[in-house]
């Protein structure tokens, strides 16, 4: 299933962008709504990161762009914290009549707030995740307060909120002195997880705390330490993505998985910016990458180092069923294993690049009570391991472009 750039209309017949991404070799186990930070969009890494997070884990993520944001229709001036809940709202009647009624929210800062709020109307949702967010809306007022006296007087000004200029009106801030979370959090009946960086020079850590003194049980805490409001460090967006996909299938009514067809053993995606790649294997998920020296996120192994891991368990195991069948004590096997290119012979033709082969150097470390003619055979049968046939053999790679 690949992913979707989506529209749908807003209480007010206003267009909202969206992009839906979807698990890469199932059908989702659960759908996830995503709430962007304030005057941020649904394409900021941190956002990206985190839906791909919940994506290896079977879930499906709705991201959008609020009402005058992004690629959105409507004008920023005209809305407020109301409007980003009613947007959620719609955005969720949109999954529901197309795909499935959203069970899980994923609020960023002000979004963090929002979908707290929304979790009132929406009765399919069973957790909702927030990451710096305030437990009061009107804490987003002091990113424009040399504007607010201005805004007070003449009922708009326009104002710069992470150097970009934005209209704002007072009914923005009536609004939001208006929301109170307190209410909304003596009624929240879903399971609720609160991160929060300490460091969080925008929306204080404080605000954690109070969200969660506020709310009850089912209630989680984790902290982002380290990290600064907008997750701009890429490690921790993927550390929020893994630990809320993690956290949410506890309590997610998940149904048997179902596998896309046609079915292939491993699914592979790429998207967005980078090499950061989503890699499925049956129902067990892992991330590669490239390191950072090549322009990669070195968020997971490489594509050599891929083969030279398939390499080095097919050597184990081979080891331990042969042991096994011979009755041999076997307690312990390790292998290291490195790739490199290296010429055939001594360096020999060092100016035709064909010269050169693909070098896999192993080294096997064996524990048991066996004696030198067992380990000696064990080596022997090391190189008969189907992986080591199979990297020795002629390979064939049949290639269809899917229509």
């Amino acid at each position: 299933m690949p992913s979707h750039k989506i529209y749908f209309k807003n209480t007010t017949a206003e267009q909202l962008a969206a992009r839906l991404e979807l698990p890469v070799n199932q059908k989702p186990i659960a759908y996830a709504l995503f709430a962007h930070c304030f005057t941020c969009n649904k394409n900021l890494t941190a956002v990206r990161n985190i839906s791909r997070s919940l994506n290896l884990n079977g879930i499906a993520v709705l991201r959008f762009d609020f009402t005058g944001l992004g690629e959105s229709e409507g004008d920023f001036a005209d809305t407020n914290f109301s409007s980003n809940v009613q947007d959620l709202v719609s955005a969720a009647k949109f999954l529901e009549e197309n795909y499935q009624a959203p069970s899980l929210l994923v609020g960023h800062s002000l979004g963090g707030a929002a979908v707290i709020a929304a979790a009132e109307y929406l009765s399919s949702v069973k957790a909702v995740a927030t990451i710096g967010a305030p437990f009061d809306p009107s804490h987003v007022s002091h990113l424009f307060a040399a504007g607010i006296e201005e805004i007070k007087e003449e009922g708009i000004a326009n104002v710069q909120i992470g150097g970009r200029p934005f209209t704002v009106k007072k009914q923005f801030l009536e609004d939001i002195k208006e929301a109170n979370l307190t209410t909304n959090l003596e009624n929240f009946n879903r399971a609720l997880l609160i991160m929060h960086s300490p460091q969080d020079m925008t929306v204080e850590v404080e605000n954690a705390a109070k969200i969660y003194s506020a709310a009850k049980h089912p209630k989680s805490f984790v902290t982002l330490d380290g990290a600064d409001h907008l997750l701009t460090n890429k490690e921790d967006s993927q550390y929020a993505g893994e630990v809320i996909g993690t956290w949410a299938k506890r309590y997610l009514d998940i149904q048997p998985k179902e596998i896309l067809k046609p079915e292939k053993t491993v699914a592979v995606r790429l998207a967005g910016e980078g090499y950061t790649t989503e890699v499925m294997v049956r129902h067990h998920h892992l991330t590669a990458d490239e390191p950072a020296s090549v322009g990669g996120n070195d968020f997971g192994p490489g594509p050599y180092e891929l083969v030279a891991a398939g390499l080095g368990a097919c050597t184990v195991m081979t080891l331990k069923m042969y042991a096994r069948r011979k009755k041999w004590d076997l307690q312990e096997v390790t292998v290291h294993l490195d790739h490199f290119k290296d010429y055939k012979e001594d360096a020999q033709n060092t100016d035709n690049p064909k010269s050169k082969i693909d070098y896999f150097h192993r080294i096997i470390d064996i524990k048991g009570n066996l004696d030198e003619k067992q380990i000696a055979r064990l080596l022997e049968v090391a190189d008969r391991c189907p992986v080591h046939r199979s990297l020795h053999s002629e390979v064939k790679t049949e290639t269809i472009l899917k229509h």
